[in-house]
């Protein structure tokens, strides 16, 4: 089996900086895209960030600097720095990868996380 865990949420002030967390787990042949995604309460889910396996990166245009997106292959972790946080930063975070499995199909499968939770409240 396969597993995608975020870590890192929590409660911060506007202007805060957060560190999330992303680990995949279990039977892996190997990683390939990795990426943030998050959905706000009554909002769809929207990409924040993601990492090709060659190491080319995507940023929503909310961003607008104030995150960066990091990955360890050999771990087969990625992170998400985030500075200069703003109320409407507030969203529950999901890490997805697209993971060839030992057992699997040969192609990748996209696996999600079940999210972890920032809130930026004063």
């Amino acid at each position: 089996q396969v597993q995608v865990v975020e870590s890192g949420g929590g409660l911060v002030q506007p202007g805060g900086s957060l560190r999330l967390s992303c680990a995949a787990s279990g039977s892996i042949r190997s990683v390939y895209g990795m990426g943030w995604y998050r959905q706000a309460p009554g909002k769809q889910r929207e990409l924040v960030a993601s990492f090709t396996r060659s190491g080319r990166t995507t940023y929503a245009d909310f961003v607008e600097g104030r995150f960066a997106i990091t990955r360890d292959n050999a771990k087969n972790a990625m992170y998400l720095q985030m500075t200069s946080l703003k109320p409407e930063d507030t969203a529950v975070y999901y890490c997805n990868a697209d993971i060839v499995s030992i057992y699997g199909l040969s192609s990748p499968v996209e696996y999600w996380g079940k999210g972890t939770l920032v809130t930026v409240s004063s």
